[in-house]
C-alpha cells in the first residue's frame, strides 16, 4: 500500500523510523523492538540510510526482512549520495521485485570526512532530480521528501527553501516528512509557509524525544542542527541525569498532543530502534485502544 493512500484520511497517521543494525546482536534487538511496537499498529515504518549511504546493503536487507516477515508497509530511504543513475535504477528494481514501492527521496549528507556535498558523476545533484527519475521510471511508486521546520542547513534563504521544496513536490512527491523539532511553533510556521507557497501535499511531523544529555549534544551537532526551546533546556538543566529521559518523553508527549489537536496530517516517531518512549507516548495520549 502506498503512503499517499494511507494519508488519505481525516485522522492523523502514526509511523515509526528504524535504522539498520551493524551486527547480529543489533538485528535481534531491533526485531524485539519491532515486536514491541507492532501492537501499536503503525500506519507504516521507514528505514534509513547511514550517513553518506554507508549502510545501503543493510538498508536493503532490513526493508526486505520487514516486508517479508510482517504486514507493515515499509518506506525505504534512498539518497543521491554515492550512486549513479544506473545504480539507483537497480536499487528501485530490487525494491519493486520485493513489493516495496514507497521511497523517501533525499539528497543525503556527504560521506564521512567530506565537508562539501558533491554529486556523484552520472548521478543526481538534487533530491528533486531523484524524485523526477522515480516518477518517470517507476510511476507506480509512492514518494516522500524531507522538510525542515527549523530551516534547511544548506539554504539560509527561507524564501528559496520553499521554492526548492515546491520543486520536489512538483516533480512528483506525494507527501513531506519533517526533520525532528522541539518547538511546535516552528512546525506550524513551516506548514503555513508551505501552503502559502502552493504546496498542498500532506505534511508529517517528525518527533524524537530527548533521551540523554549526550543525545542532545549529538542532535545539536547534526548537519541540520536542532533548536532546543529555553523551557526544555531549563528543565533538563535542573534535572538529574536519570530524569532527563522522563523529561524528554513528557515534552514529546505534549508536542504530539498539540500537533494532533491542531490537525497534523501525521506523526513520524524517530525511535532510535527502541520502543519505550514511543509506547509511553501512545499510552499517555491513548493513541491506540489496545493500550488503554
Amino acid at each position: 500500500m502506498q503512503v499517499k493512500d494511507i494519508l488519505n484520511t481525516d485522522e492523523p497517521t502514526f509511523s515509526f523510523e528504524f535504522f539498520p543494525p551493524k551486527n547480529e546482536n543489533g538485528w535481534e534487538s531491533l526485531f524485539n523492538t519491532i515486536a514491541d511496537l507492532r501492537p501499536l499498529d503503525p500506519a507504516y515504518v521507514s528505514v534509513t540510510y547511514g550517513a553518506g549511504g554507508s549502510t545501503r546493503e543493510l538498508t536493503h536487507d532490513l526493508v526486505e526482512r520487514i516486508t517479508r516477515e510482517t504486514q507493515i508497509t515499509v518506506v525505504a530511504h534512498l539518497t543521491c549520495v554515492g550512486s549513479t543513475r544506473d545504480e539507483i535504477r537497480s536499487i528501485l528494481e530490487r525494491y519493486d521485485e520485493n513489493q516495496t514501492q514507497n521511497i523517501l527521496a533525499l539528497r543525503g549528507d556527504p560521506p564521512r570526512g567530506q565537508e562539501e556535498w558533491i554529486a556523484t558523476p552520472g548521478g543526481f545533484k538534487y533530491a528533486a532530480d531523484l524524485v523526477q527519475f522515480i516518477k518517470e521510471h517507476f510511476p507506480h511508486f509512492g514518494i516522500g521528501v524531507a522538510g525542515f521546520p527549523e530551516g534547511h542547513p544548506a539554504t539560509p534563504n527561507r524564501l528559496m527553501e520553499m521554492q526548492y521544496l515546491k520543486e520536489k513536490v512538483d516533480a512528483g512527491a506525494d507527501y513531506i516528512c519533517t526533520q525532528l523539532f522541539f518547538d511546535n511553533r516552528d512546525f506550524f510556521d513551516f506548514r503555513d509557509r508551505c501552503r502559502l507557497a502552493g504546496i498542498q501535499v500532506p505534511i508529517i511531523a517528525g518527533i524524537m524525544p530527548v533521551s540523554s544529555r549526550k543525545g542532545m549534544q549529538r542532535m545539536a551537532e547534526l548537519s541540520a542542527g536542532s533548536r532546543f526551546p529555553a523551557p526544555l533546556l531549563k528543565l533538563i538543566h535542573q534535572a538529574k541525569d536519570d530524569d532527563v529521559s522522563e523529561i524528554g518523553i513528557h515534552w514529546a508527549t505534549e508536542q504530539v498532543r498539540e500537533l494532533v489537536d491542531r490537525d497534523v496530517d501525521g506523526i513520524h516517531f524517530y525511535t532510535l530502534n527502541k520502543a519505550n518512549a514511543t509506547r509511553r507516548i501512545y499510552q499517555t495520549l491513548q493513541l491506540n485502544s489496545a493500550l488503554v
